[in-house]
């Protein structure tokens, strides 16, 4: 194990890569849930519901955690990365938007309308295979200007900080101001103290401890801190852990009714890019806006966690990158062909190399403990997301050091480094920030007379950035 992951030298050990990876599976379970949950928009599970959400949610259950698994162990076994992959929040999200809810909206047909997404979704993998194999999608990621290169981990940071702080409800929605801190005052008006306010408190208190044993040089500071608050949280909140094993059976069957089988339902295939030319070019921009994100965040992910993981060449460029973007565009084409939303490395990978993961063994960690969860349904949910925020702030923390290497001193790496370190949090996307920052970056590098060749695939980014800005709302 040690000859095969090169744990010794990269300096790791395998009780470290296991806590790793734990670590990271933890960080990232609530995806578990999460994902089907938003795929058919957790609302129309309610009672009196049409049917047909319920089996949607079942066979994206089965399928994300598939996509996930599979993913996992390519990063694992195959470019021997602790990089964890699932499908990607705001994707996921997207794909109602595109697929279910316009079948709602027009009273059609639920099951050919995820269909019709399982389509794109497998197209888009397909393009990005290709593009993984002809090592374009490397190229582009090693074109980014090094200014880019090194907001992108600390936007990254900001990013994984936020959704840690919203998860537990330590940033609230504002009506005004759009987010404020939490209502504590208010909670405790509203007799909503317990509900609202003591999970975000035990977040802080999971934060000071892992920054307490992270100062103290304990190893593992970061899973101690997950179990410890998990633990807590249960006696504190008065309520007990529990399995809901009933719905492990029904999810299988119907995975195998419309989850496996959907792309060779032709009712898609026409719905795609049989009904006419309006149709054929909305689906075309689905497909390039999919692959467009995926890549993006793809590629922001395995820069910041690399970088912040001391897993750069010479370059500042991961190590073993071609062999992650084909991870990557294989997991797609997995999570298409099998029923869910776009596969993408996960931002929460950070949390495992933030606990010391540096090697395919991390990474493998997260595939067993996604397997287990197909059976397990959901043994994910034991975990609250009190005891999994302070792993997501404190990530933040580590990798915000990245932008003191940023040359502030000049405005053409100046500008284009803080919007994209800023636009991330701001837009809620990683490939947001980077396409900010590249349009940015192309246009002073244009109007100061600085342009050369090398800039012209940056500028290609740029260009694609403003046609899905102006072409997509996402």
């Amino acid at each position: 194990m040690d000859k095969f992951f090169k744990i010794s030298e990269n300096k790791s050990t395998v009780r470290t890569e296991i806590m790793a990876g734990l670590t990271t599976f933890f960080a990232m379970a609530y995806i578990v849930i999460t994902n089907p949950n938003q795929i058919v928009s957790f609302n129309h599970l309610a009672p009196g519901a049409d049917p047909k959400f319920q089996m949607i949610w079942n066979a994206v259950y089965v399928a994300s955690i598939l996509g996930a698994f599979i993913g996992t162990m390519l990063m694992s076994l195959y470019a021997k990365m602790p990089f964890a992959q699932a499908c990607g929040m705001g994707l996921n999200s997207f794909f109602f938007v595109s697929f279910i809810l316009p079948e709602i909206i027009s009273g059609g047909d639920l099951i050919t309308g995820y269909h019709y997404g399982m389509v794109v979704i497998f197209i888009s993998g397909i393009i990005f295979f290709l593009l993984s194999v002809t090592k374009t999608r490397e190229k582009i990621a090693k074109a980014l200007p090094d200014c880019l290169k090194k907001a992108i981990p600390a936007g990254i940071g900001l990013f994984i900080a936020f959704l840690g702080f919203q998860n537990v409800g330590i940033i609230q929605t504002n009506q005004y101001t759009l987010v404020q801190f939490m209502d504590i005052h208010g909670a405790i008006q509203n007799g909503a103290f317990k509900a609202t306010i003591v999970p975000a408190l035990l977040a802080l208190l999971g934060l000071i401890i892992i920054a307490v044993l992270d100062q103290l040089k304990v190893k593992g500071s970061v899973l101690i801190s997950i179990i410890a608050v998990a633990i807590i949280y249960y006696p504190v909140m008065g309520v007990a852990p529990s399995f809901d094993m009933g719905q492990v059976g029904q999810s299988f069957k119907d995975f195998g009714a419309i989850g496996i089988t959907g792309l060779f339902d032709g009712a898609a295939w026409t719905k795609a890019f049989g009904s006419g030319a309006s149709a054929i070019f909305t689906t075309v921009v689905l497909i390039i806006t999919y692959a467009l994100v995926d890549m993006f965040d793809t590629i922001g992910t395995v820069y910041g966690t690399a970088s912040q993981a001391g897993m750069l060449d010479e370059n500042g460029d991961p190590v073993n990158l071609d062999k992650c973007m084909m991870s990557d565009s294989i997991a797609t084409v997995v999570g298409g062909v099998s029923g869910t939303s776009t596969v993408t490395t996960f931002v929460e990978s950070a949390s495992g190399v933030g606990a010391g993961g540096r090697t395919g063994l991390t990474a493998l960690v997260v595939a067993i403990c996604f397997f287990i969860c197909l059976f397990l349904s959901p043994v994910a949910s034991l975990i609250p997301a009190c005891a999994t925020a302070p792993a997501l702030i404190y990530v933040g923390v580590l990798m915000m050091k990245n932008f003191k290497d940023v040359d502030m001193s000049e405005a053409r790496n100046a500008v284009p480094a803080f919007l994209a370190l800023i636009c991330m949090p701001l837009t809620y996307s990683i490939s947001n920030g980077i396409g900010v920052g590249a349009i940015a970056y192309t246009l002073i590098t244009l109007f100061t007379g600085k342009y050369t060749k090398k800039d012209i695939a940056i500028t290609v980014v740029a260009i694609l950035f403003v046609l899905k800005f102006c072409m997509v709302t996402m």
